[in-house]
């Protein structure tokens, strides 16, 4: 999102350096590849992985641009995602969680507020008057029946910037989930009305998070008062006494993603930090709220079709160096220089080549369906509340076609390549290869959560019949 040319004598709070990005991403995804293998095998917290993003600047990438922000758009972000994946997996799915999560405040708070850059203290006199769900439950004990309540905890008149904003100012990673609990054994997260004056709320419970939750400066979590109702959306910080972080065992894949178990024991959440609020009723949810979940799925993917590529690009390394060693003995006085014939390498077996046109050609339509998926994703999220429901159809069906190609291709390219570089020099992990079976480790545990099937029958009941799919915040 570059912004336009200003009138002279105005200053532009673009920097128009979009292009560093790019380059910021590749140097920290070769840095990255030199010691993915080692990191994997040593399965440590990922705060090493953490601050080498930070010293990139990635995890304030996707931010609303500002006088000292250099942010970019979602496209900006699935591309490096896409790129850091193909280096190191785990750190890529880390960000992933991080940008979707960044952008809470904007998917689920009010409208006229989700983008409002001021912060706290700024007079709001003039919005004053519209009803604030977030600001309401943000203030259990506030008045129904006006704006008394807010007022006498300010929450009308303050509210603080928008989560991205706060994340790139205050150089925060973020991770938690506001989905709600899957399992119906599963009680998920609860508020209770706080005493006092000051409102807010308590949260206690115990939840699983798939990343980041072991190294992240801040948590975004859904919570429900009660245990029933409406869902809000709630920061949290991890480093609060009543806030228990379990790591867990070893993981098959995705080692150093930061998953584990976080239980909140009394846990005061003030006005301030609820972020949001998604309706128990979901046609009482707008359309542009319902984009976050398929903004984390599309971000995932990214993750899955970096694994792909990072894979295939590693595998025609190992094949391209067993080509050349039998090429440079017959160049030094072997069978082949005698008669002049060119000596046959493993780069000359047609099975070969027939292989790998087959998973490179798999990599290329899954990278296909996916950009198309990214282009519509952004456009939605340009749309912002103005986006309609059978916009926001059309994108779900287009994101849950790139999840379900990209899957499917990462698992099969994965798998394939291991046969493909079996015995050959180099290949072995022992002998300082890159490990390959790290890509299909993380291939599968990253897919193994999605139900392919499910996804099928919703882009084929959307392309025979048009039904919209269900609205749901599940990813």
């Amino acid at each position: 999102m570059r912004t336009a040319s200003a009138p002279a004598g105005r200053v532009v709070d673009r920097p128009a350096d979009d292009e560093i990005w790019p380059r910021v991403t590749r140097e920290l995804a070769d840095d990255l590849a030199v010691d993915a293998l080692a990191r994997d095998r040593a399965g440590k917290a990922p705060f090493d992985e953490v601050a080498r993003l930070q010293e990139a600047g990635l995890p304030a990438l996707l931010t609303a641009p500002g006088p000292s922000r250099r942010g970019a758009d979602w496209r900006a972000a699935c591309a490096v995602v896409r790129e850091i994946s193909a280096a190191d997996s785990s750190v890529g799915e880390l960000l992933a969680h991080h940008y979707a999560l960044s952008w809470s405040s904007r998917f689920f708070g009010p409208a006229h507020e989700a983008h409002d850059p001021r912060p706290t203290g700024t007079d709001t006199a003039s919005t004053t008057e519209h009803r604030d769900p977030a600001a309401e439950s943000a203030n259990p004990s506030a008045e129904t029946g006006g704006t008394a309540g807010a007022r006498r905890t300010g929450a009308a008149h303050r509210r603080p910037p928008a989560l991205d904003v706060c994340t790139a100012e205050e150089r925060w990673l973020l991770a938690g989930g506001v989905e709600p609990a899957r399992a119906t054994t599963d009680p998920g997260l609860t508020l209770t009305p706080a005493e006092g004056s000051g409102g807010g709320w308590i949260l206690d419970g115990r939840r699983a998070f798939a990343s980041g939750v072991t190294v992240a400066d801040r948590l975004v979590v859904g919570a429900r008062p009660g245990g029933t109702g409406d869902l809000l959306v709630v920061l949290v910080d991890p480093a609060h006494p009543g806030v228990f972080t379990d790591a867990g065992t070893d993981r098959v894949g995705q080692r150093l993603a930061g998953a584990g178990t976080v239980t909140f024991d009394h846990v005061p959440v003030p006005p301030e930090h609820v972020l949001g609020v998604l309706p128990h009723d979901e046609h009482a949810v707008a359309p542009f709220t319902t984009l976050a979940p398929l903004a984390l799925r599309l971000l995932l993917t990214q993750v899955g079709l970096g694994i792909a590529e990072g894979a295939l690009a590693e595998a025609r390394d190992i094949s391209r160096a067993d080509q050349a060693g039998p090429a440079s003995a017959g160049g030094a006085g072997g069978p082949a220089a005698g008669n002049g014939a060119v000596p046959v390498g493993s780069g000359d077996d047609p099975y070969l080549l027939l292989a790998y046109g087959e998973l490179a050609t798999a990599a290329h339509a899954a990278a296909a369906v996916v950009e198309r998926a990214t282009d519509a994703l952004a456009r939605g999220l340009h749309a912002e509340w103005s986006l309609t429901l059978e916009e926001r159809a059309d994108i779900s069906v287009l994101v849950a076609a790139a999840e379900t190609v990209t899957g499917r291709a990462a698992v099969h390219i994965t798998t394939r390549i291991l046969e493909l570089v079996d015995g050959t020099a180099g290949a072995d992990s022992r002998g300082g290869g890159p490990g390959f079976d790290r890509f299909w480790r993380n291939a599968r545990a990253l897919t193994a959560p999605t139900r392919a099937d499910h996804r099928l029958r919703d882009i084929g009941d959307h392309y025979l019949n048009g039904t919209h799919a269900r609205l749901t915040l599940l990813a």
